[in-house]
């Protein structure tokens, strides 16, 4: 199955004899939730998804976007209607991060079948509603590991015999600016491969041709070993999307670089070289 879901295509789906649980997981960076924009308007049908208290653990020494507890996640996801056996498209407000990130995270915890709206809510042009609906409860339970991820430890092995995608902006993977960790950088050997670049203007992927161009530009062969980090874990996850969508499978640090910049013993490269 596709790992992305067009505007059509999710209208029809839902218009369908068994339309796909829909989850709402619009997020800002740094501030509130944006459960108001939720209630507003969204897709009919959506459950909104609070990214920070139920996609993630709280923030600590393992990073600022932790995996959460499985019992909190399960918990959320069946109270939001979900079961393994059910398909499920997840949206934002068209960035791709945080619907992303539950992409990820479905997938890792066992879901077999998650899809991710292109272009986000902003890509929808059909009926909105401002009713909150109460899904029947789910079934699904989480089992993780059935999407591959790293920690620390693997993360910097990856880099030496792999390759490892720095999905940050530039300027953070040189070290030019850190406006929020320790400090800035890379982990020494990542390759800087910001994931803004895998999607066109209004949010939606580049062509499957185009995304495998870029990411063999950056080094990814069929024999690579390929892995992702970002910030927290959340940026990254859209990454790995991109390279599920143009045929190439990758893991996924979760901790990222608010993780690896929090343990002074670990090394810190600067500047635009892997190195």
């Amino acid at each position: 199955m596709n790992a992305i879901i067009t505007a059509p295509e999710l209208a029809s789906d839902l218009a369908g004899p068994t339309p796909p649980v829909l989850l709402d997981i619009r997020w800002r960076l740094g501030g509130p939730n944006l459960r108001s924009e939720y209630e507003n308007a969204h897709i009919p049908g959506a459950v909104f998804v609070d990214l920070d208290s139920e996609l993630a653990g709280p923030a600590g020494a393992a990073g600022r976007h932790p995996l959460p507890d499985p019992e909190v996640f399960g918990a959320a996801m069946r109270a939001a209607g979900v079961s393994r056996d059910r398909d499920v498209v997840v949206y934002d407000g068209g960035q791709g991060w945080a619907a992303a990130r539950a992409w990820w995270l479905l997938g890792h915890s066992g879901h077999p079948s998650v899809r991710v709206l292109d272009g986000g809510f902003a890509a929808w042009s059909g009926p909105v509603s401002s009713e909150v609906p109460s899904p029947a409860p789910g079934t699904f339970v989480p089992t993780a590991g059935a999407r591959p991820s790293l920690d620390a430890d693997g993360a910097a092995a990856l880099a030496r015999t792999g390759l490892l995608l720095d999905a940050r902006a530039g300027e953070r993977y040189r070290g030019e600016v850190e406006p929020i960790d320790p400090v800035g950088g890379h982990i020494p050997g990542a390759v800087s491969a910001p994931t803004a670049e895998n999607v066109t203007e209004d949010g939606r992927f580049l062509p499957v041709d185009e995304l495998a161009d870029r990411f063999k530009s950056l080094g990814v062969t069929p024999e690579s070993e390929v892995g992702v980090y970002c910030g927290s874990g959340v940026s990254g996850a859209h990454e790995v999307l991109a390279l599920a969508v143009a045929g190439i499978p990758a893991a996924l640090y979760v901790g990222s670089w608010s993780e690896w910049s929090q343990d002074t013993d670990r090394p810190v490269a600067v500047g635009p070289d892997p190195q």
